[in-house]
């Protein structure tokens, strides 16, 4: 019997506790990986951790959010304690604010931007050197359909995953050869807290979210770096 795909890899993924991120954790523990788990809540990932852990992987839950840089410090610093490695990132973490741009503040669009957009940046700045050096990683985005569309309310959240698109696009081109892909994923309506409140039916499950992504982890070939892989449900 083959040993599983991500036997003896690494996983960090962002916005672990709940939704997409949730079904992502427990299938790349499944594929053979060992996570490291964020939330912004102390204990927010406990519930997920348990379940890692019961698959006969290790996990480590971090509070951090993305967003701050010194945060994220704080949490690669914790999972190299912890690992000594992160072979795989899967940005997840994501916020969404929903008003007209009269009704938004400053301090939304800047939020918004600082934990979807950011926050990739800044682990991915920290953690691939690491994947070269190795010459192997996988970086895979979690964005979004409306970084393909404009929302009206959305203005801030599309801006955020339109500007994903582009940093997993160039990240792609510079990592051409090394080892280390860079994909992204871009679901419609996922049965997510996120989507309540948003007037679309959900027209796909986290777990089918995760299915993809865990294929871009473990399986997908270095020739799909660079990828949006749209879901449309």
């Amino acid at each position: 019997m083959s040993a599983p795909l991500l036997e003896g890899r690494v996983a960090l993924v962002t916005g672990a506790s709940r939704g997409i991120g949730r079904a992502v954790a427990v299938a790349l523990a499944e594929a053979g990986a060992d996570l490291v788990l964020t939330s912004t809540r102390d204990g927010g990932t406990d519930e997920v951790r348990v379940e890692v852990e019961r698959s006969g992987r290790q996990a480590l839950g971090v509070a951090a959010d993305v967003g701050r840089p010194g945060d994220v410090d704080r949490l690669v610093s914790a999972a190299l304690s912890r690992f000594g490695r992160v072979d795989v990132l899967v940005n997840n973490a994501g916020v969404v604010v929903r008003r007209p741009l009269a009704e938004m503040r400053d301090a939304d669009f800047t939020d918004v931007v600082a934990t979807n957009l950011t926050g990739p940046f800044l682990l991915a700045r920290r953690l691939v050197p690491g994947m070269v050096q190795r010459r192997w990683g996988r970086v895979v985005n979690v964005g979004s359909i409306s970084g393909t569309l404009g929302t009206p309310g959305l203005s801030g959240y599309c801006a955020s995953k339109w500007g994903l698109n582009g940093l997993t696009k160039s990240l792609a081109e510079e990592l051409k050869g090394t080892g280390v892909t860079v994909t992204a994923v871009l679901p419609g309506s996922v049965d997510t807290d996120m989507l309540k409140g948003s007037g679309y039916a959900p027209a796909m499950t986290p777990d089918e979210v995760a299915r993809v992504v865990r294929f871009l982890c473990a399986e997908a070939p270095e020739a799909m770096t660079g990828s949006l892989v749209e879901m449309f449900g």
